[in-house]
């Protein structure tokens, strides 16, 4: 039997979900967390590996002589060196849409939180406010109205498509800026450049992938086209936001607000501008957690190895 090594396995399965599928197809063993010093190591003898946000190099690989397979447990592959993988005949998988829908949901737990402040409000009945008011109903933030309102999605993918869906359904105008608009034409959705996206939309929310050519595109000049009323989204990637040039925005009152789910670096380092700047929502990196999304996440991932195992394999990266 094949030896599959797991190098990082807490994060999708803290406990709650089985790894007997996976089991029933090698010789497993299991890491909770893996750091990079460690990973050559761990991999000499492997088979097939699997990784979410462990370090896969180029010397790693190298070095694991009877490597023949590199599942990621995730969409995002680029913890892997893929070319080196690709130069000894590795094939490299990743695991495809399995979070949109819950990663649409987050997104809009974050714009109505920032809408309605709800668990600050919640915060001050817990506190006693609302006993000791003299009105029936008071508000300790402007409270903001989605109907009407127009959202801006860069990046119209299958998270940004889910979202825009959500969106509809609130009543919202919907324009996005996307790499492929004659590919993913969406009926309701307006097609427009970044610099339109930015200027007219009420909120904007970030789905596109990261890359080279996108890296920190979100910076002072393009947050000053924002009006000023505006919020910013993002549950894709971090390093698409110049984290101090947002902070900035935030704390000069060029937007009215921002969530985010991705950091630059998660975790981030303990003087991260943003983690104490205001107007600010913040969460760990949660938007692809839920339960549903990593039961589906763990469902592919055995797929894919049952798939190379098989002589056939799928969702291929490299």
């Amino acid at each position: 039997m094949k030896n599959i090594v797991v190098l990082d396995g807490y994060t999708l399965n803290p406990g709650d979900l089985d790894w007997r599928a996976l089991q029933a197809l090698g010789n497993v063993t299991l890491y909770d967390r893996t750091p990079e010093a460690t990973v050559a190591e761990r991999i000499k003898d492997a088979h097939i590996i699997l990784t979410n946000k462990a370090i896969v190099n180029e010397t790693a690989i190298r070095e694991a002589t009877r490597l023949e397979y590199i599942g990621v447990t995730a969409t995002g592959y680029n913890v892997v060196d893929t070319v080196a993988a690709r130069s000894r005949q590795i094939p490299v998988t990743n695991v495809p849409a399995y979070s949109s829908a819950s990663v649409a949901q987050l997104t809009f737990a974050l714009i109505l939180e920032l809408c309605h402040h709800t668990g600050l409000h919640a915060d001050s009945v817990r506190a006693g406010e609302w006993a000791k008011s003299g009105d029936f109903s008071y508000w300790k933030t402007p409270l903001t109205e989605l109907a009407g309102s127009t959202l801006g999605i860069v990046g119209l993918g299958q998270i940004g498509q889910a979202v825009a869906r959500i969106a509809q359904a609130f009543g919202m105008k919907v324009i996005a800026c996307h790499k492929h608009p004659e590919r993913d034409a969406m009926s309701g959705v307006a097609f427009v450049d970044q610099a339109t996206c930015f200027r007219e939309a009420d909120i904007v929310s970030l789905h596109c992938p990261l890359n080279a050519a996108n890296r920190e595109f979100v910076n002072t000049a393009l947050l000053h086209i924002m009006k000023k009323t505006a919020f910013l989204i993002n549950t894709s990637r971090g390093p698409l936001i110049r984290e101090a040039d947002l902070a900035a925005a935030l704390q000069e009152g060029i937007i009215a607000g921002a969530a985010l789910d991705v950091l630059s670096s998660e975790p981030p380092s303990a003087d991260n501008p943003l983690v104490k700047a205001p107007h600010t929502i913040i969460t760990p990196h949660i938007a692809w957690a839920t339960q549903a999304a990593r039961k589906r996440l763990m469902f592919t991932t055995v797929e894919n190895v049952k798939a190379f195992l098989e002589g056939i394999p799928q969702n291929i990266i490299n």
